[in-house]
């Protein structure tokens, strides 16, 4: 079992993205030639879970966007984000996190959906979310036209440290305080 735990351990670490428990599976099948039960896979998954919850450790396993990957435990997040800070290409403008939002909440969204919530064009911005693989492209529409539908990525998902879609925050979270005059005393 142990010895499963370490080929495990080594996709996990090696997958560009989430692995998910079937393809773990697979993967353990071609190499041992032994059909694992998702139960065994399961526990050798939670084996190296608990094996990296020790302090010794920086990182950790979670499960995300339907897979397992390594990430830094979040004690380490601010030491990360220091380094990501002085090494990252250019970031997001305001119009196109204002775009990203919109096709996050609003998903599948069109360009006119986009447009009418905006309020101005907004072809630059998912052209730059389409080419950062933080937007993709969901189809189209059956409406007048069948207008392209967008979406957010697996990267989106990977990137925010999401497991689904429902994982963002509830839009009444970002409401504003009501505007108030003054100061109020009791």
């Amino acid at each position: 079992m142990d010895h499963l735990s370490l080929h495990i351990e080594s996709l996990i670490f090696g997958a560009e993205k989430p692995i998910s428990i079937a393809d773990i599976r697979s993967v353990m099948c071609e190499v041992m030639g032994i059909e694992f039960d998702q139960e065994v896979i399961e526990s050798a998954i939670n084996t190296i879970i608990t094996k990296y919850e020790s302090a010794d450790f920086a990182i950790e396993v979670i499960e995300m966007s339907g897979g397992f990957v390594f990430m830094s435990k979040p004690v380490y997040h601010n030491t990360l984000a220091q380094y990501l800070k002085s090494t990252a290409s250019k970031k997001l403008s305001k119009a196109a996190m204002e775009t990203l939002a919109i096709v996050a909440y609003r998903q599948p969204a069109t360009k006119a959906d986009i447009e009418s919530i905006r309020g101005v064009n907004s072809d630059y911005a998912i052209q730059k979310l389409l080419d950062k693989e933080l937007v993709q492209i969901n189809g189209r529409s059956e409406g007048p036209g069948k207008p392209i539908l967008y979406g957010v990525s697996e990267h989106f998902m990977n990137y925010f440290g999401l497991k689904s879609i429902k994982d963002l925050p509830d839009l009444k979270d970002f409401a504003e305080p009501e505007n108030s005059i003054g100061t109020t005393e009791e």
